[in-house]
This record gives structure tokens, sequence and C-alpha cells, in this order.
């Protein structure tokens, strides 16, 4: 609707000096005509609001000007108390302060709404961690996060990944992601972006020096790229298996986060399921299936579960 949008549009200008047109028609899922449009039907509302063309222009309002909107539709009313897992705001340290947000924000909802957001807040949960997820280390995100927000440079003692060596990296950061119960720092470390899991840096200093981020680059076109190079990695294992059907259901709890596709069933009592390894000896995480999973394909990754069940054997006999 034209009047969320136009709404949408104030709010947005509120925290901003000059915000471009194509930013907010993208942010919008409009054109920038449309954009230009909007603002003149907002100046003739009488919102001071203006536009200025050019290679550094775009749409702004004048200083001082802010607008206190409850005018909450009841799906919007909804939508702010479906509570995710008020893990990630603890990690933070915002637990206490998102329940005193959600009681102002309450109080402030036109009160035929208040119903239904407080029903909702109490039928729907979302919590991102994946089942049996195995304990980790626990971060130092309150230093992580007094980087990010005070715009400093970090020093961080880093584990890679099947390493027991410690990596010492200067970086900048442009902020924090928490992803299926993972909290990860997107940093540029050189001048390039990178990405690190918070639980395997056992050291983190934060500097005098100021983040050196590069011009008008956000974090979530930072994550956005970060986040296909994961997915799209070429050195991958592509591994075929063939799951017993009625096992399906817990080995995609357990291995889903490795499925390239969804499952095919056969006729046979078996399903056929795609799935990629970082490398060919990981495919030893579906020993614990035992005889309900046999991998079909490639023949390395055959081999290397024949290797596996042989060196069990021999540890029993």
């Amino acid at each position: 609707m034209k009047f969320d949008r136009l709404l949408s549009i104030v709010l947005l200008l509120q925290h901003r000096d000059l915000v471009p047109a194509k930013e907010l028609a993208e942010r919008l899922e409009v054109s920038p005509r449309t954009i230009y449009r909007d603002v003149e039907a907002l100046s003739a509302a009488g919102v001071p609001v203006y536009a200025e063309r050019g290679k550094h222009g775009g749409v702004g309002l004048l200083a001082g000007f802010r607008t206190d909107v409850t005018g909450l539709t009841t799906d919007e009313a909804r939508a702010l108390f479906v509570l995710a897992s008020r893990s990630a705001h603890s990690a933070l340290g915002l637990d206490r302060a998102l329940s005193s947000a959600l009681r102002k924000v309450m109080a402030a909802l036109p009160a035929p709404h208040r119903p239904a957001a407080e029903l909702t807040s109490r039928r729907i949960l979302v919590d991102p961690d994946r089942w049996m997820a195995p304990s980790r280390a626990e971060p130092d995100l309150e230093t992580l996060h007094t980087a990010v927000l005070t715009d400093r440079r970090l020093r961080i003692r880093y584990r890679h990944s099947g390493s027991t060596e410690l990596a010492t990296y200067t970086v900048d950061p442009y902020g924090l992601v928490a992803k299926a119960g993972v909290w990860y720092l997107v940093a540029d470390h050189r001048g390039r972006p990178r990405l690190f899991r918070a639980d395997r840096m056992p050291g983190v200093t934060v500097t005098a020096a100021e983040a050196r981020r590069r011009e008008g680059v956000e974090l979530q076109e930072v994550w956005d790229d970060l986040r296909r190079r994961v997915e799209d990695r070429n050195d991958e294992v592509r591994v075929s298996v063939r799951v017993l059907a009625a096992r399906l259901d817990m080995f995609t709890r357990i291995a889903g986060g490795y499925f390239t596709g969804t499952p095919v069933a056969g006729g046979d009592g078996w399903a056929r399921v795609e799935l990629a390894y970082p490398l060919v000896g990981a495919v030893r995480q579906l020993l614990q299936f035992g005889p309900d999973v046999e991998v079909m394909e490639p023949p390395e990754a055959r081999a290397e579960m024949a290797r596996a069940a042989a060196e069990i054997s021999a540890r029993y006999t």
C-alpha cells in the first residue's frame, strides 16, 4: 500500500542525512521514479522532505524533524512479538533490554492490537539452535560487540578448523552474524573480506585504531558475499548415499546440514540423498548409522568407509 511505503520512507530518512533514491527503491521494491513521486506526495502533505539529484544526491528530511508512529497494523504488531530464542540477546548482554523494550512497545500499541501481540508472544517461539548441537567454547561476544559498535580495529587469536595452532590477525570488523546458533565475526583482513567463528577466538583485543572499512560497503553486502563463497565451494566432495526410509527423518536431523538437495524416495524402502563434505574423511560421520546408510559414490568415499569399518573391527577383535 502507498501509505505504508510513505511511512517507511519517513522512518528510513529519520536516521540518515541523505539516502540515495536507488537505495530507497531497492529496500522498498519500487523504482527510483516511484520514490521521487512519493517524495512529492510527502512534501505536499507537509512533511519537510526534499530530493537532491546528481551523483551525490539523494532524499532527506530537514534537520530536527521527527515523527512518532503508533499506527501499526495488527500483523505488524504480531510480527514484533514473534520472539527468537533469547540466547542471542543474552550472549550480547541484551536479554533484559529486550524484555524492557517489548514492554514499552506493548504499552505504545493501539489498544485493539495488544491482545493479538500478547498472544503471539506466548504462542510463537523461534529457536535457531539445531537439535543435539555439540557444546562449544564460550565466545567473548561482549568484546566483539564493543568493537563493532565503536568502530575499532580488533586483534584476534584464531584457531582454524582442523588445526591446534593459533594464528594472529588484525582485522577491521563490519559486524556480528548469528547463523544456526553460531556467532561469526565479519571483517576485512588486509582489505579482503573474511569470516571468523567467534568460538574459535581464545584471545580478542580491541585496539585504539579506527576500523578501516571499504567505503560504502555494509555488513549485509559482505555477509552475502562470504555466504555465497561457502555455499558455492568447488573443492567439496559430493557423496551419494542411500538411506533406509525408516531412518530418513533421523538422518535428516543429524546430517541435513550437508544435503545438496531433497532426498528422493525409491520403491525399495530406501531413499537416495546427495551430500557435500569438505573432505573425503568427513564421510566417517555416516558410520553412526550403521547398516541403515550406504555410501554409493564416489569410489574414494566408499573406500574411506571400508577403511574406517576395518579399523573399528580390528579394534574390537
